[in-house]
């Protein structure tokens, strides 16, 4: 070799050099974005308490919809702990909800911010847990992004923690397992949903225009787009090919040009789904994580520093490891979400593991879009002999497609309650469900507006033939009814005229839901 000539790397060398060039630049995240990631998710949970104290006699207390013996029941494990079951109290059930709301605040200013990301997490999964059968796929990806969260320096910038320090110590960026986590965690609910959704309707173009009728998620702007076909169509075609490649180019192509792109197309996919359809917080809660994936030029233009030294935050070889571990178990429950390790069910202390640490792993949202409608209604006889739809507020019964959908019934949670409680184990909380409108109705009028009886029902109708037979299903009455008599309306419940599977992600594993439809 002559002179002054350098010996070239090996092979092994090269690849090396490049896996850390991708991992620096893969998960490398910000310090700017991760504390409006934490601003973010501090208005969720915030925005989450409010929301759900809308709901909160009827989902949180021990006679209302959800009686605790029957939600450990459904739950399957100890495993799904709340601290709001440590207490029958109401009273004790509102203040953590509450306290959800304080933390949220608290996080947003960026005040103690890993104590207070810590009991964030307790509290919001102990709230999951206690609504288990209402929780949809936004609060299960707000859980693991809490999770993640705990391991990041979200506090580092943009908050009262950092009034607190010098300039000098704050850093400006972030690489560590946890931001690897986060940034794979996004990729996965994206993929997740786009591989549910390779199936013949939305192949067929078609998927787009079911879900944005006001009787599936669909709000009255998302009901008029629906009759546009050529825009549903490209619609339905895009968000399964963006599903399918963004995640693979978030993870594998980490160009800064790239992950703006990303950034961007996601957060106005995220705006015009809260626009079009009625799915609760999943918009804001979407937004939120692609906020810490903003990368740092964008900052630099937004929000620049005045005076910047680079300094990476690290995490420690404990926290580190605790990280892992909680990534392992995701892995693990993501891999049998896919249905690569077998259609068992996995051994009982990983399902115990991932019902801990709210790590569930399974984003097949709006994967079945089937051809057809379906509404819930409560048909109450009042004392004074009027027929009313006691699920939205009394106003007077629209048994075939009430007006607004499933937007009409006021809160998102009941959406997805009544969407699956068909299915043969969300069938007990059918008559506790049916009592607790009916008591809560009755506790707020006279006499002469007393319930006497009330049908919670729900009703499918396929659109693609307009002589598609209706089929209005009994989910639960009250007065509980017999076996004689009337009761035997109970057993047109036929597991053949179940509707189809929720277009969002279950809270239960697959083989915990007790649906005829999973293999």
């Amino acid at each position: 070799m002559p002179p002054g000539v350098l010996p070239r790397p090996s092979t092994l060398v090269r690849c090396r050099q490049l896996a850390a060039t991708w991992w620096r630049l893969a998960f490398t995240l910000d310090t700017r974005g991760l504390a409006a990631f934490r601003i973010g998710l501090g208005l969720t949970l915030v925005a989450d308490c409010i929301l759900r104290f809308r709901t909160f006699p009827l989902m949180f207390a021990v006679d209302g919809v959800f009686p605790p013996d029957l939600l450990r029941a459904y739950q399957g494990t100890a495993a799904a702990w709340s601290i709001v079951l440590a207490s029958d109290a109401t009273s004790w059930a509102g203040a953590v909800l509450a306290m959800e709301g304080v933390l949220g605040g608290l996080l947003a200013l960026g005040l103690h911010t890993r104590l207070v990301t810590i009991a964030a997490w307790v509290v919001t999964i102990s709230i999951v847990h206690r609504t288990a059968p209402a929780t949809y796929a936004g609060d299960m990806w707000l859980l693991c992004m809490l999770l993640w969260s705990i391991f990041l320096p979200l506090g580092g910038v943009w908050s009262l923690d950092a009034v607190r320090r010098s300039p000098l110590q704050r850093p400006t960026a972030a690489l560590s397992i946890a931001t690897a986590a986060l940034v794979v965690q996004t990729a996965v609910v994206y993929l997740g949903a786009g591989l549910s959704k390779c199936n013949p309707v939305w192949l067929s173009g078609e998927a787009a225009a079911y879900a944005l009728s006001v009787h599936d998620h669909g709000n009255p702007l998302g009901m008029l787009i629906a009759r546009v076909n050529w825009l549903t169509a490209a619609a339905t075609w895009t968000v399964l090919a963006v599903e399918l490649i963004a995640p693979l180019a978030l993870v594998f192509v980490p160009a800064v040009r790239v992950r703006i792109a990303l950034a961007t197309i996601f957060i106005l996919f995220h705006l015009a789904v809260g626009a079009t359809m009625w799915v609760d917080l999943f918009p804001m809660i979407g937004i939120t994580a692609w906020l810490a994936l903003i990368p740092r030029p964008v900052w630099d233009l937004v929000a620049p520093r005045r005076a910047e030294i680079p300094r990476m935050a690290v995490l420690d070889r404990r926290a580190s490891l605790a990280c892992g571990a909680a990534l392992a178990i995701s892995t693990i429950s993501l891999v049998h979400a896919w249905g690569l390790l077998g259609p068992g069910p996995l051994p009982r202390p990983i399902r115990d593991a991932i019902a801990a640490t709210g790590l569930v792993q399974e984003w097949s949202m709006f994967g079945e879009v089937p051809a057809q409608e379906q509404w819930v209604y409560g048909r109450a006889v009042l004392a004074d002999g009027r027929i009313v739809d006691l699920l939205r507020g009394g106003r007077p019964l629209e048994a075939d497609r009430p007006s607004g959908g499933f937007g009409s019934l006021g809160s998102h949670r009941w959406h997805k309650l009544f969407w699956i409680m068909p299915r043969p184990n969300v069938r007990p909380f059918g008559p506790p469900t049916a009592a607790a409108f009916a008591a809560a109705w009755n506790a707020r009028h006279g006499s002469d507006e007393q319930v006497r009886s009330l049908e919670l029902r729900f009703a499918t109708q396929d659109v693609a033939s307009f002589e598609a037979p209706l089929r209005d299903m009994l989910v639960a009455a009250w007065p509980p009814r017999g076996r004689d008599g009337e009761g035997s309306l109970d057993r047109l419940l036929d597991a053949a005229a179940l509707p189809p599977a929720p277009r969002e992600m279950d809270h239960q594993p697959r083989e915990a839901r007790g649906d005829p439809r999973v293999d």
